[in-house]
């Protein structure tokens, strides 16, 4: 069966936010744990893909200061987005091509809705997509397979004419889980 429709993620795939991500995780331990080293950054790379407090739960069990730390960090990465996002290479004339040849197009993210259409304002990209479920959409995040089933569900196709493009395990485990295709980027 032909790909009718592709699912992207959006951090590491579409948008280049690698800076931005690991200046917000500095900065949020720095103002919460300012007296503990810092973890390195590669503990952050491995959970992108994953919700904020998944990540922040792997340093605290206190879901209060969990909270905190998701708010300080969503603060700062909010203040400094535009300035330190930008689209990889080719990936926005892509899209558009995909889009102007009829393909159905989607975006599913572990960010909050509000915060991928931003990240989608940045290069021009946020009329190309037919819909976009953040992690405020579903009750399970990726790896779950419920966004990526969310997707596919709500634009009436086939997960068998279904791609999803990540840069992730969680992303390639989440397409796996939903029945559609995957295709990893490689930043």
């Amino acid at each position: 069966m032909p790909l009718s429709t592709f699912l992207f993620d959006l951090d590491g795939t579409i948008i280049d936010s690698i800076e931005l991500i690991l200046r917000s995780y500095r900065h949020t331990m720095q103002l919460h744990r300012g007296n503990e080293p810092l973890p390195p950054d590669d503990m952050w790379i491995q959970g992108l893909g994953t919700p904020l407090w998944a990540q922040f739960g792997e340093i605290t069990d206190d879901k209060e200061e969990i909270e905190r730390m998701v708010q300080t960090y969503r603060t700062y990465n909010l203040s400094h987005h535009d300035a330190l996002v930008k689209p990889y290479e080719g990936v926005v004339d892509e899209i558009r091509r995909l889009k102007n040849s009829g393909k159905r197009l989607g975006v599913v993210t572990s960010k909050l809705r509000d915060g991928a259409m931003r990240g989608l304002r940045v290069p021009g990209l946020d009329e190309a997509f037919d819909i976009v479920i953040g992690c405020d959409d579903v009750t399970h995040s990726k790896p779950h397979p419920e966004p990526v089933l969310k997707a596919v569900k709500k634009l009436g196709v086939l997960p068998a004419e279904t791609v999803f493009v990540g840069d992730s395990r969680h992303d390639m485990e989440s397409g796996r889980a939903a029945g559609v295709k995957t295709a990893a980027h490689e930043p």
